[in-house]
């Protein structure tokens, strides 16, 4: 068996290293102030990139919430526009008139805002003109008839308005009735 013994020439107890002076322990003092510096320096880096990464994520969940949302309320388009026949028909009663007005909260309840409606000024960002007609007494360009509802979902358009437009006019509502129902006295004023 052999014993540990500390070497000869130091004693238990005793620091074999030298004394330090009061200039190396400025450096040292300076060292270790640099390097809490950089480390927390890293720290707050990394921090707010947890913070960008966190609100990044956030984001990005909302908006495929949001894409899924509207993914489902476009597919429901076809059925919201049996609904407004139905009505304008009046052909819902009892069950059906239940299911569709339940229809009608849920798509209210994701933000689903249906618009357009005859005599609204006429908005190419939010309507689609199918046909333009001439009707005295606008104006503005205006909607005269609605072809199918448009839909908005958070603000967003989903499906524009299709309308019938007719230009702004200086005519009044009557006049240009009278011009197109009248008839020439003279026949020969018709071919020239």
């Amino acid at each position: 068996m052999t014993e540990d013994f500390p070497p000869e020439d130091q004693t238990p107890g005793t620091d074999a290293t030298p004394p330090v002076t009061p200039d190396e322990t400025a450096d040292t003092d300076v060292d270790l102030s640099a390097a809490v510096a950089e480390l927390t320096g890293d720290l707050q880096r990394v921090q707010a990139e947890y913070v960008n990464y966190k609100r990044r994520v956030d984001r990005d969940r909302d908006v495929a919430r949001q894409r899924g949302i509207e993914s489902v309320i476009t597919d429901l388009l076809p059925v919201l526009d049996g609904i407004d026949g139905a009505k304008a028909h009046d052909e819902l009663t009892g069950g059906t008139k239940l299911i569709a007005d339940e229809v009608a909260k849920v798509t209210a309840k994701y933000g689903l805002e249906a618009y357009g409606a005859v005599g609204d000024e006429f908005d190419p960002q939010i309507h689609e003109a199918l046909m333009h007609v001439h009707v005295p007494g606008y104006s503005v360009t205006t909607c005269t008839q609605i072809f199918q509802t448009g839909y908005r979902l958070g603000g967003r358009v989903i499906r524009p308005a299709r309308v019938a437009v007719t230009d702004a006019s200086e005519e009044p509502a009557g006049a240009a009735q009278e011009q197109d129902d009248s008839v020439p006295d003279d026949p020969g004023s018709l071919t020239d």
